[in-house]
């Protein structure tokens, strides 16, 4: 089962994520093997963390909960928020899969936040820009909730156009890069 994890810092936490970092990157070492995604969101000024993507293979709801707020960030308080859904791999690979390498380009997270009947239930064609994309899931995976994209875009417009705009509650756009050590 697939679980889509978006972690939101506190305002002003970067000290104590810089604090953290090596606990963090530890503790996926210790889920490499599951993960679909994962990397950093950050503010305007493209240095500032606002929060840490997280796409997990995980056996049920249980053990993706673990993994959300087991995590050293979340467990010193670094996070104000987590959202944590089951998601569905629209594209059936890893964000190191993706044709256009882990580097380069504009890179952005949008989530649709579901309002009424399913949407964007399909990949769309010709976009060779998707780096991650699928719905997010009731636990049980019978409720459409939204949809989660990690893309490479010209600006955050454009990533907030792989969307239906009119289908959703909110869509968030979030600049984004693909994360891990360095």
């Amino acid at each position: 089962m697939e679980f889509f994890c978006y972690h939101r810092d506190r305002p002003a936490s970067l000290p104590l994520r810089e604090e953290l970092q090596e606990a963090h990157w530890s503790y996926m070492d210790d889920f490499a093997k599951q993960l679909i995604a994962r990397g950093p969101c950050f503010a305007a000024d493209g240095e500032t963390p606002t929060g840490s993507v997280h796409i997990v293979d995980a056996p049920d709801p249980a053990a993706a909960r673990a993994f959300a707020f087991e995590e050293p960030n979340y467990q010193a308080g670094a996070y104000r928020d987590v959202l944590l859904r089951r998601w569905r791999n629209l594209l059936g690979r890893t964000m190191w899969d993706f044709p256009g390498g882990l580097t380069g380009g504009n890179r952005y997270l949008v989530l649709g936040l579901g309002s009424g009947p399913a949407a964007d239930t399909e990949v769309p064609s010709d976009r060779d820009d998707l780096i991650a994309y699928g719905p997010l899931l009731s636990d049980d995976g019978a409720t459409w909730l939204g949809t989660a994209v990690l893309l490479q875009a010209e600006d955050a417009d454009a990533a907030r156009a792989v969307l239906t705009e009119d289908r959703y509650a909110d869509i968030e756009v979030h600049d984004w890069e693909c994360g891990g050590r360095r």
